[in-house]
């Protein structure tokens, strides 16, 4: 039976974030390919986490820096395992390739957490995010994990490219494999709300996840003033999980700024609102949201970041601006015109058709599962730098590793 062990960050909030919709995405491949599917994590769910047992998969807790996860590793000898994001590897990656050297590899970046954080740093330091130092300690972890696996999942075709121009990363290890959506059917799309059926703004996302912290920010501290003083009675709904403080105390009724806080249906709002605003300032990867919006027929104002990797060279479905007064004069033309409107909604349904559909992925990553599989020593021989580094790794982190466990048990022995 081919066996896939997933090793999670945390488990899958596909209500939440588009991090938790990626990876209920990729089980889904690897159920539709019938493979028996472990998922492991030293997190614990939370009360919106996806219900994995619903879907047959086993679900196990483990321990960082414990002997434990090698008895698990070497009893469920699994095919694959997949690594949500770069710092599982980093913590287990060793322990599988000792444990279960066969076994391919494969790491999903979600978006590349080293490129979010410089451009992070550059934007609380007032520099364009074009300036972003990018050779950071960070980098050079996230790198590396790239090289010690056999394969890892790209979100984006802008980060496929910075990766083998910049930083010569062979495409023989990366695979884009975006988000998909299921596109509408022509009868659906015209049950969606017209542009007369629909009235206010909105936004969502993680309010966790600094990206949109800031823009929710950007949008209460001057942008929305400039929007609502030309449109006088219009909301902006802002909806996500996990606002903080700050964030909860900028709901204000008069000023037409309303917190909403986590919705478990973001397709309903969407398809009751006119307008998505997502002024991203900085961050990585696609932009879930802003693909939800297309899919529910609502176009959005985002900025170069916002819409980073989304649209090749098709129409965006909406306006991409920089500057805070094109964005608010975006946001209000998109609003009230209606024939803009619904050319830049038709220009969503477009981009989905043509770049974001299941089928065009689904068949050439199983394909290319497959082929490494068939050839995985020859594929390690070509890519020997890898080997290289997990050697190093492996001795490095696994004597770190080794030196926590003895403290542990030295001070359960004191206790």
């Amino acid at each position: 039976m081919k066996t896939l062990l997933i090793i999670g960050h945390t488990f899958p909030e596909p209500s939440t974030t588009a991090a938790g919709i990626r990876m209920m995405q990729l089980i889904d491949l690897f159920l539709e390919e019938g493979y028996s599917l472990t998922f492991a994590s030293t997190a614990i769910p939370s009360e919106r986490s996806a219900n994995l047992d619903a879907f047959g998969i086993r679900t196990v807790g483990i321990h960082l820096n414990d002997p434990s996860f090698d008895t698990f590793i070497r009893q469920l000898n699994p095919s694959m395992v997949l690594f949500d994001r770069y710092l599982t590897e980093e913590q287990f990656g060793w322990r599988v390739a000792e444990g279960c050297p066969h076994s391919l590899r494969i790491l999903d970046t979600e978006d590349l957490h080293f490129l979010r954080k410089a451009r992070e740093i550059a934007f609380n330091n007032k520099l364009p995010v074009q300036q972003a130092d990018l050779y950071t300690d960070t980098a050079k972890r996230e790198l590396a994990s790239m090289l010690r696996c056999d394969l890892s999942l790209i979100i984006s075709e802008a980060e496929m490219e910075l990766l083998q121009n910049t930083f010569s990363i062979p495409a023989t290890l990366l695979h884009y494999l975006p988000l998909f959506v299921e596109v509408a059917s022509e009868a659906i799309v015209h049950t969606l709300p017209d542009f007369h059926s629909r009235s206010g703004f909105m936004t969502v996302g993680n309010l966790l996840h600094a990206p949109n912290v800031a823009s929710v920010r950007m949008l209460k501290t001057s942008l929305w003033p400039e929007i609502r003083k030309r449109l006088p009675a219009a909301t902006l709904y802002v909806y996500g999980a996990y606002a903080s403080q700050e964030i909860s105390s900028f709901h204000n009724e008069k000023e037409g700024f309303l917190i909403c806080g986590w919705i478990p249906s973001v397709a309903e709002v969407m398809r009751q609102a006119r307008l998505c605003l997502a002024p991203l300032p900085f961050g990585a990867g696609l932009k879930g949201k802003l693909l939800e919006a297309m899919q529910n027929g609502l176009p959005s104002v985002t900025t170069r970041i916002g819409a980073e990797g989304l649209c090749g060279a098709l129409p965006f479905a909406g306006r991409i601006t920089e500057a805070a007064d094109a964005f608010v004069d975006a946001s209000v033309a998109l609003y009230t015109e209606k024939v803009q409107w619904e050319g830049a909604q038709s220009n969503g349904f477009q981009l989905l058709q043509a770049r974001f559909q299941k089928q065009h992925f689904s068949a050439y990553f199983k394909e290319t599962l497959v082929s490494i599989q068939n050839g995985l020593t020859q594929h390690r021989k070509t890519h020997f730098i890898g080997q290289i580094l997990q050697h190093h790794s492996l001795q490095s982190t696994k004597y770190l590793s080794k030196w926590i466990e003895e403290k542990k048990i030295e001070t359960r022995i004191q206790k």
